[in-house]
């Protein structure tokens, strides 16, 4: 007799798995010690009990017999019935592990009371590779993420199924309602299947038709939204519609889902409290678009008769009635409710959670409604004051821990505070060692001792900065190359700690950084600059140490005369004449006509506390000496001058992000001094170097400008708006900036500390630290000042150089980002004025030069902010000294570097 079990897989059964037994009962006898080879075995008699006596495995190669044979769960020596249910759950375990296709399961033989068993096993088919076809590299990363296909997986009817759903499911959230998917397999000889993926997503669903019914009280325009409003209706609009131009038309469940909640939302600001919505319907107007209609009940406006107060025993009632702005009368507004407890800055809750009580709670409760009034009880739960217990630090391995503890405002022992939680949040976030989209910290109270813990899971970043660039200029070829190291630590460099040893020593969060750039022969400077925040480690008082030299060779003179260099100094909009002798730079220099500069600068900052501890008062010694020979470009042409200088600074910096801003502001106010030497050398300057035929000319020159007098005046905002909500949100940066260079004596006028306007605006000083660059987009680096200085002579005046001693600036920007994080991508548009005069008498902030238009930026971790803007120039500037005008037009600018 013959016993034979065998379970297929059967297609289109519930659960994917159905064991099939086909099981044949003869009845048979036989004496204890017979041997019956392949027994035919039928339910139809009684079960017999058999011990195991063997199991042996066929059809999977690559694994152990006994490590298959285990998955059945059947073992040597065991007592099974045959036939019986252990055989049954032995191949329902196959099937349950979904490595195999085929599970059977026969009885080779029968000696005497021990059956020997044969498990016939066939491997499901591996995914060799997947092939994402139709669709962008973006969305083929987020499709592996969701479907949960990988290569050497074991691929199932299940898996294909569950896949084909999930991409649908993931279409149509992006508004692809009509997206097909299909999964083709495709079977090579060795058994493993690739996978062609293919996707056609057609175009996005979007609304045709919005209908609304029933809505009396809130006009159909308010819920659908103008050209520059937001509607109602949240984020679904009709598409074809101009006032829709601008927005999004995508229709999608989820969209949909909360345009309703939204419509509600706004009928109880209104005070419709009982607002619903009784009925809607999408229905399909064509193959890309959809109709909907939506039926309101709007039910009776609501009006607040009275507010009580129930449970407040720290603040008074007075106080929470003022925080909450309502009185009897006004309208019954639910949304301003909740902003005033629970979700402004200032709001009631905030109140008791400044002070410690974080398990407060206030609930609005109607007590009773009256017609159309409302009475509202508000039950306050205080609860006991907390303080934090535990505050851990995750994720920082490169910090010294006392580097972020030092500026975290949740201290253990101290009360629970949210301003100086949210506080931390924007100061981890400014170290520019962590990703600030993730700075959020994990609160949890403890309910049993009324404590908190607070968590901080920080993701790191890099930020140590490495430039390298290339340019073109008038003498050729411009190399520059730079490095930042941002988390430098000086006492690890002399050994007093070697826990963060490496290449260069890290760990404290200081700064060092080097910087190099050549022309050749023609220009080259040198800079090296050392910076700590938190000098001695124990106070945020700042320090910072920079040295630098440069030295720049003249141009000769038969290239400063020809058409060529006149035309491309004096802005006359083209290079002129191209020539043989261009490329031959080591001709265009003149090797004793020099300006050779160097210096060093020491700065000291302290954080304020008053008017707030966003006020900083920094200060700042500086020397620079100018070494000129037979240097054309200023008054004094040969000898040296020397400059000795003192900074004030007063700034407030209170953004919220320092890659990108959504709110907070900036600001800085500076003053740097010179000593008045023309107050007590007893010199008459009035009559010093005024005849430039004097045989003694050079050396009155000399005497004017040995030592350089100034007063020099800046002021710089900032302010940045969330104009919508969430992370990527569109934000609006307004900018401010004005500059003045004055002097102590009229006939002393310095001809260094400058202002250069116009162009990208990058950041720092020119011409070999003698003058300081601002940026104005939509015309020619420059070219405002030396306009400036040409409208001045046209005008009978006199001017010390091509360049300004007063300037202004003011700036429209509207951002949005693309991409947050470690790297940061956001475009923006901007409406830009300013100008610049060679007198400062002459300044006049209503005299502008106006430009517009568009950039990007990016920030990369190991290179910093780059960006291009695109602008146009709309007003003329003058282009060379025959009095020629020329509009700002069109320019490309380039950014490297930190912008302010």
């Amino acid at each position: 007799m013959t016993y034979i079990y065998i379970i297929n897989k059967v297609k289109g059964l519930v659960k994917g798995i159905l064991p099939v037994c086909l099981l044949t009962f003869l009845p048979f006898t036989a004496s204890a010690q017979d041997k019956i080879v392949n027994p035919d075995i039928s339910y139809a008699g009684t079960p017999r009990t058999c011990e195991i006596g063997g199991i042996a495995v066929e059809g999977v190669e690559g694994y152990e017999d006994y490590v298959l044979a285990g998955l059945s769960g059947l073992t040597v020596g065991q007592e099974i019935e045959v036939p019986g249910s252990q055989i049954t759950e032995a191949v329902k375990r196959y099937w349950r592990n979904g490595l195999f296709s085929k599970v059977q399961i026969t009885a080779d033989s029968i000696v005497g009371n021990k059956i020997y068993l044969c498990i016939h096993l066939g491997m499901r088919p591996r995914i060799k590779t997947i092939n994402y076809n139709g669709i962008k590299k973006a969305e083929r990363e987020d499709m592996e993420a969701k479907l949960g296909m990988v290569k050497g997986m074991s691929l199932t009817r299940n898996i294909i199924d569950r896949a084909k759903i999930l991409a649908k499911k993931y279409f149509d959230d992006k508004g692809y309602k009509n997206a097909e998917i299909d999964i083709i397999q495709h079977e090579d000889a060795s058994g493993q299947v690739t996978l062609d993926v293919n996707i056609d997503k057609k175009d996005k669903m979007k609304v045709r038709q919005l209908v609304f019914q029933g809505n009396d009280k809130l006009k159909t325009g308010k819920i659908k939204g103008s050209l520059f409003g937001k509607g109602a209706f949240g984020k679904i609009h009709e598409a074809g519609k101009f006032t829709n131009f601008f927005k999004a038309k995508k229709f999608t469940d989820e969209r949909y889902k909360e345009a309703k909640q939204a419509l509600i939302d706004k009928y109880n600001e209104l005070g419709f409290r009982d607002a619903t919505i009784v009925e809607d319907s999408v229905y399909p107007c064509d193959d890309k678009h959809v109709n909907i209609l939506v039926k309101i009940d709007e039910g009776e406006k609501y009006f607040v008769r009275d507010i009580t107060w129930v449970g407040n025993t720290v603040v008074t009632t007075d106080y929470l009635n003022a925080v909450l702005g309502m009185k009897k009368g006004d309208v019954y507004n639910q949304k301003h409710i909740d902003k005033r407890l629970r979700e402004d800055e200032d709001a009631a809750g905030n109140y008791y959670y400044n002070n410690g009580y974080v398990f407060s709670n206030i609930d609005p409760v109607e007590v009773n409604i009256d017609g159309d009034s409302i009475d509202i009880e508000m039950r306050v739960t205080e609860g006991p004051q907390a303080h934090l217990n535990h505050v851990r630090i995750y994720g920082n391995d490169r910090l010294y821990e006392e580097v972020v503890r030092r500026e975290l405002r949740t201290k253990p022992g101290d009360l629970f505070n949210k301003e100086a939680l949210t506080r931390s949040v924007r100061d981890i976030a400014s170290m520019g060692f962590f990703d600030p989209e993730k700075v959020v910290p994990d609160i949890k109270p403890n309910v049993e001792d009324g404590s908190v813990d607070v968590n901080w899971r920080l993701e790191q970043k890099s930020n140590d900065q490495l430039e390298f660039s290339l340019g073109w200029g008038q003498t050729g070829i411009i190399g520059k190359i730079g490095i930042k190291f941002n988390n430098f630590s000086i006492r690890n460099l002399f050994g007093k700690n070697k826990l963060h040893r490496g290449i260069l020593p890290y760990g404290d969060g200081e700064q060092l950084g080097f910087s190099f750039q050549t022309n050749g022969s023609y220009y080259s400077s040198l800079s090296a600059n050392y910076g700590t925040n938190w000098f001695g480690g124990k106070r945020p008082n700042s320090l910072n140490v920079g040295v630098f030299y440069s030295k720049q060779s003249d141009i000769s003179s038969y290239y400063r005369n020809n058409s060529f260099y006149n035309n491309y100094y004096m802005y006359s909009g083209g290079y002129g004449s191209y020539n043989n002798y261009y490329y031959n730079y080591e001709s265009m220099l003149d090797d004793d006509k020099t300006m050779t500069v160097f210096g060093a600068s020491l700065g000291w900052g302290k954080r304020l506390r008053w008017p707030d501890d966003y006020f900083q008062l920094s200060a700042q010694l500086g020397f620079s000496r100018y070494m000129l020979r037979d240097w054309s470009y200023f008054y004094i042409h040969n000898g040296n001058c020397n400059n000795i200088n003192l900074g004030l600074t007063l700034s407030r910096t209170s953004t919220d992000n320092q890659l990108f801003p959504r709110r907070g502001s900036e600001f800085m106010a500076s003053v740097t001094v010179t000593p008045p030497w023309s107050l007590f050398d007893n010199k008459d300057y009035a009559n010093l170097a005024k005849n430039s035929n004097s045989a003694t000319y050079e050396d009155e020159l000399q005497d004017v400008y040995r030592w350089i007098e100034y007063h020099k005046w800046k002021f710089k905002s900032r302010t940045f708006t969330a104009l919508t909500g969430g992370q990527k949100c569109f934000v609006l940066m307004t900018r401010v900036e004005m500059g003045l260079l004055g002097s102590y004596n009229s006939n002393k006028r310095s001809p260094f500390e400058t202002f250069y306007v116009g162009g990208d605006g990058m950041s720092g000083y020119s011409y070999g630290y003698s003058e300081e660059t601002i940026g104005l987009r939509g015309y020619e680096n420059g070219s405002l000042s030396y306009s400036s200085a040409y409208e001045t002579m046209m005008k009978g005046g006199t001017i010390s150089s091509y360049n300004s001693y007063a300037y202004d600036r003011f700036t429209l920007e509207l951002r949005y980002p693309f991409m947050l994080g470690n790297t940061t991508i956001y475009g923006l548009g901007f409406l830009e004025g300013g100008n610049a005069w060679a007198n400062a008498k002459d300044f006049n902030p209503f005299k502008m030069k106006r430009s517009a238009g568009l950039g990007v930026r990016i920030f990369l971790p190991m290179v910093g902010l780059m960006g291009i803007d695109w602008a146009y120039g709309f007003d003329n500037v003058y282009t060379s000294q025959y009095g020629a005008q020329k509009k700002g037009g069109s320019n490309f600018h380039f950014i490297l570097g930190q912008e302010f």
